[in-house]
């Protein structure tokens, strides 16, 4: 039987969480992952004050389906009293979690005091942290960190107890600096040190695409929960590993048609969430077609046609191409 942790009150099983991921974490890509096995999924992160002066996005960002529970919604803001309006605000949403972003890189999120800049001021993001904790109520606020501003600077421990003390209910690391971005490999010994700092539960995060990554991040750093982010990508299937391995059941990887029909499915799905035309949806679509091709015999030139897609029946063309020239390599 698969262990649970707890996040408040929230009981979510010990296996593997999908990240918040700006751009791809959409509806239809936390459905899809949470129907392979996900155990918990963070929403798109979204501006408290943004959503404090607007509402255009507010429902399409936060809305949280029955499917998709439990789920998180994500903000990102650099000052206390816009994010407690704006848990205010979400909380109608009735989201089993609010999580604070305080590790996002980008420079636009960065430039404005938010995300990862806030690894630079642990007591603005301490007062953050306890303003959403306070407007939250008995909503459980979390928070996702990276492991420092740099290398000079791994204070991932530091921020971690910070917030602890402000009222988080747990604390997600990636073991990245804000520096690294996306590169370099992550650094499971800062999860491991915030995980000997405090008493809240501890999610792990970075470089984990299968179940043997996985279960090093686990056993490694000895976390609470496992976080997959762009392991994710095309791959869904992941969460059925993971979650197989902790059930004592058998896993067997996809073969390229399961991958393809999924694929398809994973399209019909965004063109059926999104309010836009076919067209423009098939846009959004594009980079998930390419990412599930990924691995295989001519896979460059057949993602490179993804971005060219404008309707389903274009992809499932494409996808009854790819698969046979996959069969006809025997694979």
């Amino acid at each position: 039987m698969t262990k649970t942790i707890l996040i408040g009150n929230k009981k979510i099983e010990r296996t593997a969480a999908l990240a918040p991921m700006a751009g791809v974490a959409d509806r239809a890509y936390r459905l899809m992952c949470k129907e392979y096995g996900a155990a918990y999924v963070v929403s798109e992160m979204v501006s408290a004050k943004g959503i404090c002066y607007s509402d255009r996005k507010t429902a399409e960002l936060c809305t949280v389906t029955g499917a998709e529970r439990p789920m998180a919604i994500q903000l990102f803001g650099s000052e206390p009293e816009f994010m407690a309006k704006a848990v205010d605000i979400v909380l109608r949403y009735e989201p089993d979690i609010i999580d604070i972003n305080m590790g996002c890189p980008v420079p636009k999120v960065v430039n404005t005091g938010a995300g990862s800049a806030l690894m630079k001021d642990v007591d603005l993001a301490a007062q953050i942290t306890e303003a959403a904790v306070k407007a939250a109520g008995a909503v459980p606020v979390t928070v996702k960190i990276r492991s420092g501003w740099s290398k000079d600077s791994l204070n991932a421990p530091l921020m971690s107890k910070a917030v602890e003390n402000a009222g988080a209910a747990a604390v997600a690391v990636h073991g990245r600096t804000r520096d690294q971005f996306y590169s370099g490999e992550a650094d499971l010994e800062v999860i491991k040190s915030v995980k000997e700092t405090v008493n809240i539960p501890v999610i792990g995060n970075g470089d984990v695409k299968d179940l043997a990554s996985c279960l090093k991040m686990y056993e490694h750093t000895g976390c609470d929960l496992v976080m997959i982010g762009r392991g994710s990508y095309g791959n869904p299937f992941v969460f059925a590993e993971i979650a197989a391995h902790f059930k004592g059941e058998d896993y067997s990887p996809p073969d390229v048609d399961e991958k393809m029909r999924v694929m398809l499915r994973h399209i019909r799905m965004i063109l059926e969430i999104s309010e836009k035309s076919e067209e423009l949806a098939m846009h959004e679509a594009r980079k998930h077609a390419a990412w599930y091709m990924n691995g295989y015999y001519g896979s460059a030139k057949f993602r490179g046609r993804c971005y060219q897609l404008s309707s389903y029946a274009e992809a499932e063309a494409l996808a009854e191409e790819f698969a046979e020239l996959q069969h006809s390599r025997g694979l």
